[in-house]
Formats: structure tokens, sequence, C-alpha cells
């Protein structure tokens, strides 16, 4: 196929520039403001997305005859790569773009309009012009994900135009275009205990970071302060100033500025420099060492609740010389199980601190910063089915699994090339997803293009990247619109018929992904490296859904399913796929992984991720543009009291919806706890206590409403009287 560029089109005279504020915005605005009879005026803002689409895209979008004439352009001016177009013949590309068009997408939210075509359409270099809408995105990103194959391509673009599956944005704002970032979401790195792995995971965090993926980095292996560096005592400077240069090497490198560079650091609670690390969170810390935008992550086992509740001291062990003594990183090992082991070896340097005091400082932290975000090493662990030790999370504490160190040589070679981490995520709107005329294809799609994101990357300036994508084909298919399809139902978040949805949904989401990575080993005829150590290679991975046979323990939710016309895998159904996933394996060592999602819940009319919404009509600033308002997805002036803002409903019940959903999910869930002003730091631990008895396996921000000033609440305001 010859792609040959046509004359450069002219398009009409744009009508205000890129960014110019026109009354679609005004319109937005009413939707804050309580019409006179009390309701809240839900149709301004559906006239912002029209008028924002009419005033303002409209008139800055180049226009083309035909399909083709504008792809050729696109591919001459390198807007867009040719290969992923080349892959396919041309009249199927003109067929699939039509057939994106006629499903007469419209955006029902001012902002999900403004978030697509600010932070996700194709635009001229200058940024003057649009060069695709929507339905052209869809396209671009299911030619890209299909690979050639015209039957996945398709049910791409259906499955992306009807809401039902939505890529990450790193996927969706990159795919097919010539100038872009990685498709992948996060990377996780871990760094050991000598100069050559800080320099070299310094250097990696630089490269992952241009190119648009969040980076977490593991500093438990690191030497403490004080601990000596060729026996002499008292040189190591500790995690502090690794930390330091982190944050700094994010805050320079970004995705063509599309993304801003975003790290996070985690470190083990039995580590002697978390006390320091957790200081470099205060507000009133020293200049020195106080960190600002790098995130901060917890590594907790059980042990140390176990002595908080004695209320005794948590000793705080050297990991130079537990890898001395043990021949093994501190990572790598369980606390827990060693601890008293650990305690009485006198070759084990340690230091102790209060385990109260402990949980006391960290409530504290979240109390002012959010941070730190907390993994619960045991229970991750536990619930984990492969071979290794699962030692920290990601940017967003949704991605577990295991990694493995890699060795340097002077020059930062690799004598050894470890594997480390990377996860691409896409998620499904749970709302259209039950709304599926086949809820286990729309699965099955979504797999396989999160699948086919896996088997394009090769990030070869990380090789340890490159070993861990190859080895495992690591995917994290997501939700979200929980809230919001259960509102729609009439059913509240938290309450028993809302988590036994939870329970039912993902435990039939969990089988249909297993089935599609079946049916993409037996395809591929490949399992991804280590399956044979696995739980899924014994069986035991899926023997508690063969144990006994499962349907919901409301009738509500049974008749939720059997009106979608959704069936629930049964103990006969689990049985077959156990069967042949023991025989067969699976493509994917990890299929599912909960995120926080944040533009792409606008993009699909979504309420974020599986958590409550956070208000009724949600207050965003955006850049010049100022506030903007967006209205909780189906959210109408008949169902409002389903709508309570996760601040009302309290961390209670928002843990025990996602302890529901977690015993499904292999990875993690994105969990934000929510708190009311009156909350003090005894409430933030007792919910982390909540969390870890039920299962819970991270926790990500927590969150305190803010104190209302006085005098500024505004009559007839929705987002202050609701």
């Amino acid at each position: 196929m010859t792609l040959t560029a046509p004359p450069l089109a002219t398009p009409s005279a744009p009508r205000g520039g890129i960014g110019e504020r026109l009354d679609y915005h005004a319109l937005n605005a009413q939707l804050n403001l309580l019409a006179p009879d009390g309701t809240i005026q839900f149709a301004k803002d559906r006239e912002a997305a029209a008028a924002y689409i009419e005033q303002h895209v409209a008139p800055n979008t180049r226009t083309f005859d035909s399909v083709w004439e504008r792809l050729d352009w696109l591919i001459a001016h390198e807007y867009l790569e040719a290969d992923f177009l080349r892959a396919y013949q041309p009249e199927f590309v003109t067929r699939l773009h039509e057939r994106a068009t006629a499903a007469g997408h419209s955006f029902v939210t001012f902002l999900g309009a403004f978030k697509f075509f600010t932070s996700y359409a194709l635009r001229t270099f200058d940024g003057s012009e649009y060069l695709e809408g929507y339905p052209e995105r869809v396209a671009a990103t299911a030619l890209f994900l299909g690979q050639g194959d015209e039957k996945l391509a398709l049910q791409l673009v259906d499955e992306m135009v009807s809401g039902r599956f939505q890529p990450a944005t790193p996927t969706f704002l990159n795919a097919g275009k010539r100038q872009r970032g990685e498709l992948v979401s996060c990377f996780l790195l871990r760094l050991e205990d000598n100069l050559e792995s800080i320099g070299r995971s310094v250097n990696s965090a630089l490269q992952l970071s241009k190119r648009g993926g969040g980076v977490a980095l593991l500093l438990t292996n690191l030497r403490e302060a004080g601990a000596p560096i060729k026996q002499i005592e008292n040189q190591a400077s500790g995690v502090v100033p690794v930390m330091k240069i982190l944050e700094d090497s994010f805050s320079y490198a970004n995705q063509l500025g599309a993304r801003q560079g975003a790290g996070a650091a985690y470190l083990h609670a039995h580590h002697p420099d978390i006390m320091r690390f957790l200081d470099t969170k205060r507000e009133n810390a020293d200049e020195k060492i106080r960190i600002k935008t790098l995130s901060l992550g917890v590594v907790i086992p059980d042990i140390t609740f176990e002595l908080a509740k004695e209320n005794r001291d948590m000793h705080l062990f050297s990991p130079y010389d537990v890898l001395r003594e043990t021949g093994t990183p501190l990572s790598d090992l369980s606390v827990s199980e060693r601890y008293e082991e650990f305690v009485a070896n006198p070759r084990i340097r340690k230091t102790t601190i209060n385990a109260r005091e402990f949980f006391k400082t960290l409530a504290e932290l979240q109390f002012e910063s959010g941070y730190p975000y907390v993994l619960f090493e045991d229970t991750v662990n536990r619930a984990n089915p492969l071979a290794g030790t699962i030692n920290m999370s990601n940017l967003c504490s949704e991605i577990l699994q295991v990694n493995t160190p890699s060795e340097y040589d002077a020059a930062i070679g690799y004598d050894t090339v470890g594997r480390d981490i990377s996860c691409n995520l896409g998620s499904l709107n749970i709302a259209h997803a039950m709304a599926s005329p086949d809820l286990g294809a729309t699965v099955e799609t979504a797999v396989r293009a999160l699948t086919s994101v896996a088997d394009q990357t090769h990030i070869d300036a990380v090789p340890s990247i490159v070993a861990g994508n190859e080895a495992s084909h690591a995917i994290g298919l997501g939700q979200m619109n929980l809230h919001g399809y259960l509102a729609s139902q009439r059913i509240h978040y938290g309450s028993a018929e809302g988590i036994d949805f939870t329970d039912a949904y993902f435990r039939t989401i969990a089988f249909h992904a297993l089935r599609a990575s079946n049916r993409l080993a037996i395809e591929r005829s490949t399992a991804f490296a280590g399956f044979g150590d696995s739980a899924y290679a014994d069986g035991s991975a899926l023997a508690r859904y063969t144990a006994e046979e499962w349907r919901p323990a409301t009738a509500r939710v049974r008749d939720l399913f059997a009106e979608a016309g959704v069936t629930l895998p049964s103990v006969a159904d689990w049985e077959a796929l156990r069967g042949s996933v023991r025989e067969h394996g699976i493509y994917n060592a990890y299929l599912q992984a909960i995120p926080p999602t944040g533009s792409i819940s606008y993009v699909n009319n979504a309420t974020a991720s599986i958590h409550p919404i956070a208000a009724k009509v949600e207050i965003r600033k955006e850049g010049k543009l100022g506030r903007v308002y967006f209205p909780a997805p189906h959210m109408t002036q008949d169902n409002l009291e389903f709508f309570a803002d996760a601040y009302e409903i309290g961390p209670e019940k928002i843990i025990a919806t996602y302890a529901a959903a977690t015993q499904h999910v292999d990875q993690g869930l994105s969990l934000t706890l929510f708190f009311p002003d009156t909350a003090t730091t005894r409430d933030i631990n007792r919910a982390q206590i909540t969390a870890w008895r039920a299962g819970i396996k991270t926790l990500y921000y927590i969150r305190l409403r803010q104190l209302a000033l006085e005098g500024t609440e505004i009559e007839g305001c929705v987002s202050c009287a609701l």
C-alpha cells in the first residue's frame, strides 16, 4: 500500500483559538447554581458541551474530504505513524473509521469534552488546530492495538465508542502518534545497596519519566544513615539524599511537556531510616530534607500491627547486616517470619522505636499531606499466586508484582539483568459493561487490547523493564463507575446489596479475564515465564471457586445479573477453566489492577474507579479556564439520595466494598479513604487497622474534607448545598 500526501488542505478560518473562553464556560457554571425551583441545572452542562463543540472545536478543526486524504496528510506531516496502518487493507481502514463515526458518540458533559480535546486529541504542532475528534482517536487506538487483526480492531472500536472499555491515558493519548511517549502507565524499579544500582536506577527513572510513565522505586535495600562503607563506620548517608536526587530527576524529565514526571519511593517500616523517610513530608521539615513532589509509600508487615497491639517497641534492622547474615536482601525476606531471629542475632544492628508512636506518626503525616501510601506486606504475599516476593507498589498503589534484582559492572552496565515491572492499564465502565450484549466478549477484547500494549512495548533504554515485560506480559484490567452504576440502580454504596454486587461482578470479571488469558496461551503455545512454579499450575489459585456453588446473597443483585443477561460462572465453568489453565497455562502473569482513574473517567462519563464520588458536583480548576463543574455520572433529580459522597459514606463502607472486590483481583486496588473535617489521627489509625483486618492490600491517599471558610458558602450553590 502506497501512502501519498495530498496537497495541504485549507481549513476555514477559525473563530477563536484553542484555549479561548467562550459562553460554554458560563453555561457550565450554571450547573453549580440551583434553578429557581430548587433543582440542579443538568441541562445547562449538556448545553455547555454542545456549545464547546460548536463554538470552539468545530471552527478550529482541520477538515478533509476523505478518510485517506486525512491519514495521508497526517503521515506525510509526521503526525501519525504509517506502519500500523499498513498492517491493514485501505478499504478496511476506511470502513473502520466509518464505523467509529456512525456510532454517533457525543460528550454528555462539558468537562468530558474539554478533557478530551485538551488532553488527548491530536493537534497541530503549534497547537492552533485539532486534527481529530473522538471517533478518529478511537479508530487510531483500535488499529494500533489490533496489529493487523481486523476482527480485534473492529471489536475494539465497538467497545470504546460504546464506553464499555477505555484504555488508560498513556495508551489513548499516544497510540498511533508519530511524536509520542510510551503506551505503558507505570513502572517499578528496585534499587540494590550499591552506587552502581543507585546510579543506574536514577538514569532509568529519567528514561522512563520522559516516556510518560509514573515510576516507583524501592529503597528498602539501601543501607541506613550511619551504616559503614568498606568497614568504615558512620559513612552511609541513608535513603533521604537518594530521594532528593529522584525528586529533581522527575521534575526535569517529562513526556514532551504533555505529562509531568511523577515518582514514588517505597521503604519498609522496619528500615532504620523509616522515621527520617516520613519526616521528609512534614510541613515544617528543613528544606534540605523536605520532599515536596515525590510520593512516599511504606511497606508494613503483620508483625508491626502485633507489636503495636501489645504496645511493644519495634526493632528496625540494618539492611546491610541482614544481607551479610542471610545472603538475601531485606526486601525479599518476610520480616514477620524472621523478626525474632533478627532480634536475637547480635550481628544484625538494630534500633528501636515504639510501634504505637510509629502508627501515630503515620497518621499525623497522612492527616497533613495524605501520604504515605501503605502496602500490607503479608496480606499481599499471601494472595500472590506467583513464586517470589512482592515488596513494593507503584505511584497509585495498585500494581503488585514480583521483581528480581539486577547486578552491574563498574561502568553501570548489566552483569545480570533482573526483572523490573511495567504495567499497562485500561478500565471497564461497569454500567456499560453490565449492558454489554456479551460481557465475556467485552472482557476478552479488553484483555487482548492490553496484551497488545505489552507485546508492543520495548523500552530498550531500561533492559530490566524489557526483561520483566517479556517474561510476564503483565496487564492491569481496571474498573470504574461502580458508584454511578449502583446509584443508577437505586442501590446505596456500601449497602449489603452494593457489597454483594461488587463481589459478584468482580468474581465474574476474574473468570472471563483468566479465560481470555488461557485462550491466548493456547493460541500462542506459551505461558508466562514461571507459570510452572505458580499457584495456577497446581490449580490452587482457583480452588476457592471450585469448592462450592456460589450465587449472590441478595435477590436484588441476582435480578440485576438476570436482567442484564449476564451468566454468573458455575462450579462446572470454573472446573473446566481450572483444568485448561493447568494444561495450557495463562499468557499474562497478572491480569487485573484497579487504578484510581482520573481524566479517562471524565471522558467516559464515569465515577472514578470503584470508590464513591467526592462530591455530587465536583469542582476542578482547569488551567486558564478556571473553575469547571462536573456532575456525578448517572445522577438525576430523582436519585440524589443514592449519591452520598465519600465523606458522608465513611471509611468503613468503602473498606468493605474494596474487600469484596480485592479477593478476586490478582494485583491491587487503589483505595483512597475519606474522612470528615472532624476526624482525628486516632480515626485514621482505626481505619488502617480495619483495612488490614479486612484483607485490603494497599492504601492510596488519605483525604480529609476541608473546613469551609466562614462566609464563603453561597446560597443556591450546588457544591455547597449538597
